[in-house]
């Protein structure tokens, strides 16, 4: 079995959970309203503040199925109750971002600046000139916006210029020596 689909998902105070026929769940919270389509081998029960999944058989799909529907459920929950979040460090010379209504101004060593404007269900925050951070209650959301903006310059190993996430670690490369 699963072991991480075995696990039962706990429903903390304020979360409701749905699941109509069509296996569409939807999770609502404090924060939020989530909706999510599962597949249709994947029983879902909802009993005793918990979320139980189990699966129709033992078939190879219905095993990778039953630990990514426990892994989805579990991460709308935590979205609803307390969100999710990615800061983004800008390095670099002249490398900064500012914060203009639902749009994210980066001035990016390009010729002209970058503007990305905040997709729905999300929240960037200008803390300073060289640091952002994206906010939402959906956790594939979040990182595919914030992988978006990184993308914009990738950290490069020499001088550790471009767009990092905070705890991520670039490994330093030694540059050309000179010849003797």
């Amino acid at each position: 079995m699963s072991r991480i689909g075995k696990n039962p998902v706990a429903l903390p105070a304020g979360v409701e959970v749905k699941v109509d026929d069509n296996h569409v769940i939807t999770v609502k919270g404090p924060l939020g309203q989530l909706q999510e389509q599962l597949s249709a081998d994947i029983n879902i029960d909802v009993k005793d503040n918990e979320v139980v999944f189990t699966r129709n058989s033992d078939h190879r799909s219905h095993r990778e199925q039953h630990g990514l529907a426990r892994a989805l459920v579990n991460n709308m929950v935590e979205g609803v109750t307390k969100g999710f979040q990615k800061k983004l460090i800008f390095k670099g010379v002249g490398y900064k971002v500012e914060k203009k209504g639902k749009d994210l101004v980066m001035n990016l060593g390009y010729s002209h600046p970058v503007v990305m404007t905040d997709p729905d269900g999300i929240e960037t925050i200008a803390e300073d000139v060289t640091t952002v951070v994206v906010k939402g209650i959906d956790k594939g959301l979040v990182g595919n916006y914030s992988a978006k903006i990184r993308a914009w310059r990738t950290p490069e190993p020499y001088k550790g210029k471009g767009i990092r996430y905070d705890d991520e670690v670039i490994r330093r490369k030694e540059g050309k020596t000179g010849a003797k």
